[in-house]
């Protein structure tokens, strides 16, 4: 499904830590006024940060898309990049927060811009939910009786 974004992942750092994307301006993602779709652009951000967080914290962790805002800030005439970038800094006080309270929520802002980087044409904001993986299947487990025991 990511092809049709017409985006493309142009690089992704050894450690994972920054995944960088294009998304060039073409006849596949042109809306009604010549500028790039909206939903292009949202389709260009959208499973990056959960799929890259997802392989940095690891399999004792559990990472879900909670919600995402976006905000168109001018038309886009001209091809897009977007940087996704973690830092060893925020996993770490994220894997600590995790650990106290099991599971919390973070913001992450993406930014879509041009060649240079000075122009801003779209901000994501994707609320992604992390959870310590035996919390996660304790928590689904009792939600899961709950529901039988409603039904009976």
């Amino acid at each position: 499904m990511y092809r049709r974004s017409t985006a493309r992942v142009t690089e992704v750092s050894k450690d994972l830590m920054e995944v960088k994307v294009k998304l060039p301006i073409s006849y596949k993602n042109r809306n009604y006024v010549d500028s790039i779709f909206g939903g292009s652009m949202f389709s260009a951000v959208d499973p990056i940060p959960m799929v890259q967080l997802i392989n940095l914290l690891g399999d004792d962790y559990v990472v879900w898309d909670k919600s995402a805002e976006i905000f168109f800030k001018r038309p886009a005439k001209e091809h897009l990049y977007a940087n996704f970038i973690y830092t060893l800094e925020e996993l770490e006080h994220l894997k600590n927060r995790v650990k106290e309270e099991n599971e919390v929520e973070i913001v992450k802002s993406t930014y879509l811009t041009g060649k240079d980087q000075n122009t801003v044409y779209c901000e994501v904001r994707k609320t992604l939910y992390v959870a310590d993986k035996s919390h996660y299947k304790k928590k689904r487990a009792l939600k899961m009786k709950n529901s039988n025991s409603t039904e009976s």
